[in-house]
Formats: structure tokens, C-alpha cells, sequence
């Protein structure tokens, strides 16, 4: 009797051993044991590994002109910490809601616009900034006109640009300004121009103009384009327009990148929505052709929109979040997919727990994590569950950064010390996420060429223009040959 017993235990732990191992190599989604205290509308992560979310009067009309929120998250510890809200000329809360916002090249976040009015919304002139150091807001000069659901996009000198947003009175905003702390007024604004839509997603091309991926957030849409900012403001910003995108009408909430790495210069529009209903499409655009066109590429698994695209360190696209019909929760519990632009292939990962639509985001971590939240499919119904996605490389043996510069200068030859060095395929710069409304002109992912190796070093060459990697934080992963990353290190490119 007793041998019998020892072989079927025997059994039953090989059997659970296969399983923990077969575990330990896959995708999978935890949902935390505590939620946010606040409607994650906005999300930035900040240079000190926390991320930052505000929501302002969080999409209520009945808390206008009440005191305004913005938590920072410690990912580590689990815990947050609330800011004080800055106050207008008539002490009344400063709202953020719906603003935009990017990062300046000393790690500051910049938020400018939001909400004066509901129903008819109209636009702030507001313009403030976070310090990941202080965890404070600090006022800075308002801009020319109001801004809401506009887009902030940081240039290679370090400046920013605004664009689009309702204005004061509720009407489309067709006059782009630029943001240095050189100007004496803080902004300095461009004769009007044609118009761009609401939360338009821009990219910086590594000429210095900026590209118009056809995604937008609610009404107008318009084609994609090329716009070139002139040196003087006396002078307008010039448009060449990118023909091809296929379903042009399906471009609200949907989602964009800069595919990795910066240096290729392709953008990848994927799904979005017209009235309730979602696409599967994905188009690309190669922008250093002479006349660039999007084409036709591998189409999403699920149609979606409202959903969140994040630049992993393996150099995949994560798509999560979002739902095949407008604000429909039941409509969205979809797997994640992974885009591979080496082989042009969707695979479809772990299925979230969560349902999110309008008002999610999704940011990559430092420890090359994905953090979800958010989710807002009515006003007052608001999603406050945090999510994390583990890719399969999470549970593989991950090489380890040993040491490493924490500010480089463009064009620098540097070294990153590494027992793993001779399996290193891949150094990468990877721009911490900004993002709102499924749009975030800031994350990108720039390849740091590796020109020698030896069995404890990388010798790495950084690119030496400043629009493939405008200046900021950043962090700086390494991937072995198989494309399992470490975890990064925080640098600064001035």
C-alpha cells in the first residue's frame, strides 16, 4: 500500500512542478489589493519611478470650483500622496480636467489647458507644472488663448508646443504657441492655422517637423499630415499632407506610436471608433520616404478603441484596455494583444480583469511592468481598481545593469557595466509615458548602438540629434539575445 501511495504523490508534485514552471513562463494580470483614490483621467511617470495622476474636477460638473485632485502613486510602497491644488485669480481651484501635458528637459511636468465651463466645454488658459522632486505644482505664464483636449508635445530645443483644444468660448483652438522659459511671456504663439483635431497625437520627426498620425479624441478628424514649425512666430506653420490611411472615419480614441526604435521612423495607428463602433485596423507610415503613405499592416485580433498602446522593452507594442463598442465595459473584456515589428504579427496575451474604456491609461514601469488604470464609461461612474500586466519576460532570467551614467550629452561614447555583456542584443532609451485619452506624444523608444563589448562592459554610442531623443529623463534598459530586458536605470540627456 505504501509504494503506491509514494508514486502517486510522486506524480501529483511532478505534475504541480510542470505547472508552476509552465506559470512562471507566461503572460498574466494581477489586480492590486487597493485602488486609487482619485479617476486616473491623466498619468505621468516621473523620473523618481512614481507616477503622477490627476483628474481635476474628474468629468462632474458638480465639484467645479471645488477643491481639485492629483495623487502621486508609490508603485513600491503602495501608498499615495495627495497635492494641494493651486488656485486662480479668484481663489477658485485651478481645473485640469482635460488638459494637456508632456515633459520639460529638467523631468517637470507641464499641464496647460483644462476646463473653464461644462456643457459647453470651454478651455483654460491655465498652465502649470509638476516637480517630481517637491511633489508641488508650480504656476507658470498663461498661454494666449484657453486649451481643452489639447495636445503638448516637447521639441528637440527642449520647448513645448501646444495645439488644438477649445478655446475660452468653446471654439476650436487654430492658433499653435510654443512654451520656453527664455520668452517673457512664457508663450509665444504662430498666426492661426488650419485645424487639427482635439487631442490630436503629434510625434517629433527626427527633421524637427511633426507628424500628425490621423488619431484624435471626439469630433473633426482630419487627414494625416506633416507640419513644419517656421523658424520666426511672425510666420504660419506649414502642412504636407500623408495620404493612405485606410478607414479615415475611425479615428476617434484610437491609438498611436513612434514604432521602436525612434531611428526607423514609422508611426502605427491602430484601431479607433466612428459613432459606437470600433475597427481592427492598423495602418503604418514610414516618414523618411519621399512621399510618405501609410500602408496596410497586420490587423488587431479585436477591434477596439478607447484602448492604450505602450512601447515595451523587448521592442513589442502592448495593446490593452478599450472595447469594441463605445464606453460598452461589457463589450470589454478582450485580451491584450503584442505587436512584433520585426515579423508584422499580433499574438494575443493574458486577458485583463478589469474592464477599462473612456478615461483609462496604461504606463510602462521601470521594471518593465505595465500599470493600468482608469475607466470612466459615464460621468460619476468612475473605475478606481489598479491593474499590473507582467510580460512572459518578467519571469525569465533578466540580465542586470551594474553601473551606468546618470546624464549623458548627445553623441557621447559611454560605457554600461554588465556581467551579461557578451549576450546583450539591444541598449534602449525609452521616454517615460505622458498620456490621456489614448494619446501620448511622449513615449518613445531610441536605440544606443553598442560599438564594442567584452565579457563585463558595453561600449554604446548615443545619437546625436536631439529629435530622435529630445531632451529629458529617460530609461535606459538593456535586452539580452533573447529580448528579456533589465530593469532600468534612470539617465538625463541634456
Amino acid at each position: 500500500m505504501t509504494q503506491p501511495n509514494n508514486k502517486t504523490n510522486f506524480r501529483e508534485e511532478t505534475d504541480l512542478g510542470t505547472l508552476i514552471a509552465q506559470a512562471t513562463t507566461t503572460d498574466k494580470w494581477q489586480v492590486l489589493s487597493y485602488s486609487v483614490p482619485i479617476l486616473p483621467m491623466h498619468a505621468a511617470l516621473l523620473r523618481t519611478g512614481k507616477i503622477l495622476f490627476f483628474c481635476g474636477s474628474g468629468n462632474d460638473p458638480n465639484r467645479l470650483n471645488t477643491p481639485y485632485d492629483s495623487v502621486v502613486w508609490d508603485v513600491n510602497k503602495g501608498t499615495f500622496s495627495r497635492q494641494a491644488p493651486l488656485l486662480d485669480s479668484n481663489n477658485q481651484p485651478i481645473d485640469i480636467f482635460c488638459g494637456g501635458h508632456s515633459f520639460t528637459p529638467d523631468g517637470l511636468l507641464m499641464v496647460a489647458g483644462g476646463t473653464l465651463r461644462y456643457d459647453p466645454f470651454y478651455g483654460s488658459f491655465s498652465a502649470l507644472m509638476f516637480d517630481p522632486i517637491t511633489e508641488k505644482w508650480v504656476k507658470k505664464p498663461s498661454m494666449n488663448n484657453g486649451r481643452w483636449y489639447p495636445t503638448l508635445l516637447t521639441l528637440g530645443s527642449g520647448r513645448i508646443l501646444a495645439v488644438s483644444g477649445l478655446d475660452k468660448d468653446g471654439k476650436l483652438n487654430r492658433q499653435p504657441e510654443i512654451y520656453s522659459s527664455t520668452f517673457a511671456n512664457g508663450w509665444n504663439a504662430f498666426p492661426t492655422t488650419s485645424a487639427l483635431p482635439s487631442y490630436a497625437q503629434l510625434f517629433l520627426l527626427s527633421s524637427g517637423k511633426v507628424f500628425y498620425s490621423g488619431a484624435y479624441m471626439g469630433g473633426g478628424g482630419g487627414t494625416p499630415r506633416i507640419l513644419t514649425l517656421p523658424g520666426t512666430f511672425t510666420q504660419s506653420i506649414t502642412e504636407k499632407l500623408v495620404p493612405g490611411l485606410q478607414e479615415p472615419a475611425f479615428c476617434d480614441q484610437a491609438a498611436s506610436v513612434l514604432l521602436p526604435p525612434a531611428q526607423d521612423q514609422k508611426v502605427m495607428i491602430i484601431g479607433g471608433g466612428s459613432g459606437n463602433t470600433a475597427t481592427s485596423r492598423v495602418n503604418i507610415v514610414n516618414l523618411k520616404a519621399t512621399n510618405p503613405t501609410y500602408v496596410a499592416a497586420k490587423s488587431l485580433k479585436y477591434a477596439r478603441k478607447h484602448h492604450s498602446a505602450v512601447l515595451l522593452p523587448d521592442r513589442t507594442v502592448l495593446v490593452c484596455n478599450g472595447s469594441k463598442i463605445n464606453e460598452d465595459i461589457r463589450q470589454s473584456m478582450l485580451p491584450a494583444e503584442i505587436y512584433n515589428p520585426a515579423t508584422n504579427t499580433w499574438t494575443a496575451v493574458a486577458k485583463q480583469n478589469v474592464p477599462r474604456v473612456y478615461h483609462s491609461v496604461a504606463l510602462l514601469l521601470p521594471d518593465g511592468r505595465v500599470a493600468t488604470a482608469g475607466g470612466n464609461p459615464a460621468r460619476r461612474v468612475n473605475e478606481l481598481r489598479l491593474e499590473i500586466y507582467s510580460p512572459a519576460y518578467m519571469s525569465r532570467s533578466r540580465p542586470i545593469i551594474q553601473k551606468a551614467p546618470q546624464r549623458l550629452s548627445y553623441g557621447l561614447q559611454f560605457t554600461i557595466q554588465t556581467a551579461q555583456a557578451a549576450n546583450i542584443k539591444w541598449v534602449s532609451l525609452i521616454k517615460p509615458t505622458s498620456t490621456t485619452h489614448c494619446c501620448d506624444a511622449e513615449q518613445r523608444l531610441v536605440d544606443v548602438p553598442i560599438s564594442y563589448r567584452n565579457s563585463t562592459s558595453l561600449n554604446v554610442t548615443l545619437t546625436d540629434n536631439r529629435n530622435i531623443a529630445p531632451p529629458g529623463w529617460y530609461m535606459l534598459f538593456i535586452s539580452d539575445n533573447n529580448g528579456t530586458p533589465s530593469v532600468a536605470t534612470w539617465t538625463q540627456l541634456s
